[in-house]
């Protein structure tokens, strides 16, 4: 089964290539026409004048290359199939369609396929009298050893610090030794929870739940152990411990946060706080990303590069570009704290008795408590099972401060606000906050000098309001809106009781809820099953009468 989103795999990467150019922001980009199944991307503005630069390789690794191509990068892009090669035809079309006098030097990651083809396009090239230079990139620091490192995500560094140096006019000598002496001082290190899905094969699960794979390749190739653990900071402090091997105490480095593909902005957050906390960060002057620069199609997982720092090769990589994939490179400061000005709470109210009133907060708190396994059960039918649970636990809460002599009893304003203020706290998801809305209200409204009936319909109202939900909505209001309705009507428990229950019964024939994880659910699902809301409701007023 296909975890692709495409329409035909024969034509995914010329189709990609196509919103590529058409999406690029400064309209600087074209699809070289030279022939039947050769995909190059080149500058439409390309002086040839100056040291072309040519990179490329399989696709799947977006935005490299095409997203490099511009103005302060790449010359050009050869693009070959997803994680393949392009043909030698294809990067030889390249070299001899954008390279002038000047020369031209190809950028190579460190595989097999990408040295042999660009390799043998640039002899080509030589014997037709180009002068073509190569400069393969090597940066992956995690098998160590590997006689032929890998080139990872580092390969971006290098096509923007020798692009900036061609936008110069340096020589190609000059571009040349540039670029080798940032691939020397450049190293990089991945880590995966998954490999990737690719078009049309059945993904590759080798890493097992709660494990990552340190050093996973960009096309998913084995690393170099598997760790049992998915923690974020164990797995940045033994990366960031290797990476920092290779930055000498006494020397300055920029910081390149990389997405494979498949972690959220919320992780590569983390990611890159997790990696400023450790003695690495402490020499990392300049951050760039967290961005997708070399990914590996969906792949869940990130890479970390270094790259030494002087003033004059920082001061190319914050060059301005026109190129879409390049991210600014920024400095990295640890960010201090705004002084603000703390809420200022009311004043705690102090506890009071009134015989009364507990025996009315403690009986309803009591009933919710007792009802809890039933309206789990009734939620179970129509939502998350959960809702006998959330209005327990705020119960428990109000009877406790009740039964320790801790409820301002006698002050019934300062008690209804007190429990808006707990329930929010002790009360889980919406359910709290909506509960805490109306009782706050209505506190603020006895405060005022409204009856309680009145009060507590006002707080209804806010929570209405707030809420979105309305009698019919299939909730709680369908019971405890009429109950209250009756009490402000003069009519007593027995006849606000009686509201509650003819409400909460109306539920249970609603064909749709409004409000709530009932609206997800089908009619089916809900004929004959009153709201767990709205029957704690008629059970609450039935305790009271």
């Amino acid at each position: 089964m296909s975890q692709f989103f495409m329409n035909e795999k024969s034509e995914l990467v010329n189709e990609a290539i196509e919103g590529a150019l058409l999406s690029a922001p400064y309209h600087n980009l074209s699809r070289l026409e030279v022939g039947e199944g050769i995909r190059v991307v080149v500058r439409n503005d390309w002086d040839k004048r100056k040291v072309a630069l040519i990179s490329g390789g399989g696709s799947g690794h977006e935005p490299a290359h095409v997203g490099f191509v511009g103005k302060g990068m790449l010359t050009a892009a050869v693009c070959g199939d997803v994680f393949a090669s392009p043909s030698v035809d294809a990067v030889l079309s390249a070299i001899i369609n954008v390279t002038g006098e000047a020369g031209c030097l190809l950028i190579v990651k460190n595989y097999t396929g990408d040295r042999l083809n660009f390799g043998l396009a640039a002899e080509k090239a030589r014997a037709l009298g180009y002068k073509v230079e190569l400069a393969i990139v090597k940066d992956d620091i995690a098998l160590p050893d590997n006689p032929q490192p890998r080139g990872l995500a580092g390969t971006v560094l290098i096509h923007k610090l020798a692009g900036y140096y061609a936008e110069q006019g340096a020589s190609l000598q000059e571009v040349t030794q540039r670029a080798q002496r940032a691939i020397d001082e450049t190293a990089s290190i991945g880590l995966a929870f998954s490999t990737c899905h690719i078009p049309g094969e059945a993904p590759d699960n080798r890493v097992a739940e709660g494990e990552s794979e340190l050093g996973m390749g960009i096309h998913g190739e084995p690393g170099v152990k598997t760790l049992k653990t998915q923690n974020s900071r164990e797995i940045v402090q033994i990366m960031a411990q290797k990476l920092a091997e290779k930055v000498p105490q006494d020397k300055k480095a920029l910081l390149l946060v990389n997405n494979l593909g498949g972690f959220s902005l919320l992780e590569m957050g983390v990611l890159v706080r997790e990696t400023a906390k450790t003695p690495l960060g402490e020499r990392v002057t300049h951050l760039l990303g967290p961005a997708t620069l070399v990914n590996s199609l969906d792949m869940k997982g990130f890479s970390l590069t270094t790259l030494l720092l002087d003033e004059e090769r920082l001061q190319a990589l914050q060059a301005p570009v026109e190129a879409s994939g390049w991210q600014p490179v920024q400095a990295l400061r640890m960010p201090e704290p705004v002084k603000g000005e703390a809420i200022k709470r009311q004043q705690e109210a102090q506890p009071s008795d009134n015989a009364a009133t507990r025996r009315v907060v403690e009986t309803l708190c009591q009933t919710l408590i007792d009802l809890e396994g039933d309206l789990n059960k009734l939620d179970a039918k129509v939502g998350d099972g959960d809702t006998g649970s959330t209005f327990a636990a705020g119960a428990r809460k109000i009877l406790q401060g009740s039964q320790q002599n801790r409820l301002p009893l006698n002050e019934p304003s300062r008690l209804l606000t007190l429990i808006g203020e707990q329930l929010a706290v002790v009360m889980g998801g919406s359910s709290g906050v909506l509960m805490s809305i109306m009782f706050t209200a209505a506190g603020q409204q006895l405060e005022e000098g409204k009856a309680l009936p009145q009060a507590l319909m006002a707080g209804l109202e806010r929570m209405k309001h707030y809420g979105g939900a309305r009698v019919g909505d299939r909730t709680l209001i369908d019971a405890l809106e009429p109950a209250l309705q009756a009490l402000i009507a003069g009519q007593g428990l027995d006849a606000a009781a009686a509201a509650a229950q003819q409400g909460a019964d109306s539920t249970a024939s609603m064909g749709a809820a409004k409000a709530g994880r009932s609206s997800y659910l089908n009619q089916e699902s809900l004929n004959g099953v009153k709201d767990p809301g709205a029957y704690a409701v008629e059970r609450v007023f039935a305790a009271l009468k």
